[in-house]
């Protein structure tokens, strides 16, 4: 069964990508984009009720979309790690080390050319946005896009899932990984008209998110390597112990 600590962590991940620099100013433009709405309905007050409905139901299947997509990911990474169950301590050793190169590459100290590039999916013309289910699959797609603020930490939550001694580990690890980056998400989506001001605040202070994720990464990917995570596990346990969490995982 995860560890609290472990949920924490893959939960803060998402937080992470979400707040990344190219992620959150983006996100009032991807909600208006998916939901279809002519911007000057989007000023319009006499509109605002059906505006925002349609923008929190377009953005709350754009997460579906999205978080389906991480689940098979953990599912399909968990499959890895239990098939090598004999290798395991290995397997975490070199996650480990790939995880601290991705926390390098946050800290713009290391260039890795793959994670610079972004894959685009083009929207096939049938494809009409407004629609929930073209915004599932629009957030589908959006899961695919390796770029520079997703792919370190989305690599580094999959290599831990591989890592996992199940699939549903797995999986379980990714939708973690997906709250985080939905539950902000659905937030602006339920202000968007607020939100868009505040967000034009924050954003000139996201370099610093870059610099937390990649130290986050780095500890993460020390700990994997030396084979101590599971003080990581013992420091959550003290921490949430308020919660009595292995109390409840012995009832389960």
């Amino acid at each position: 069964m995860l560890s609290l600590t472990l949920i924490f962590s893959a939960f803060f991940a998402g937080l992470l990508t979400f707040l990344a620099p190219c992620t959150l100013p983006l996100v009032p433009g991807y909600l208006a984009f998916i939901s279809g709405i002519p911007q000057a309905d989007i000023h319009d007050p006499s509109k605002r009720a059906w505006v925002r409905r349609r923008i929190f139901l377009n953005g709350l299947f754009f997460i579906l979309g999205f978080t389906a997509i991480f689940v098979i990911f953990g599912s399909a990474a968990g499959l890895i790690g239990q098939n090598l169950a004999e290798v395991r301590i290995w397997l975490t050793r070199i996650g480990g080390v790939f995880v601290i190169l991705f926390g390098l590459f946050m800290l713009g100290v290391l260039r890795i050319p793959f994670l610079q590039s972004e894959k685009r999916v083009h929207m096939p013309q049938w494809l009409t946005v407004g629609k929930p289910s073209s915004s599932f699959l629009i957030g589908g797609a959006f899961a695919f896009g390796w770029s520079p603020c997703i792919g370190p930490v989305l690599g580094s939550i999959l290599l831990l899932a591989s890592t996992s001694t199940t699939v549903l580990e797995g999986a379980l690890l990714l939708l973690v990984f997906s709250f985080g980056l939905a539950v902000p998400f659905l937030l602006v989506a339920l202000g968007f008209s607020h939100a868009t001001a505040y967000i034009k605040v924050i954003s000139r202070y996201l370099k610093w998110v870059s610099v937390i994720g990649g130290a986050f990464l780095i500890f993460l990917g020390l700990l994997l390597v030396t084979g101590n995570f599971n003080v990581l596990v013992s420091w959550g346990f003290e921490f949430f112990g308020f919660l009595e969490y292995d109390a409840i995982l012995r009832h389960l």
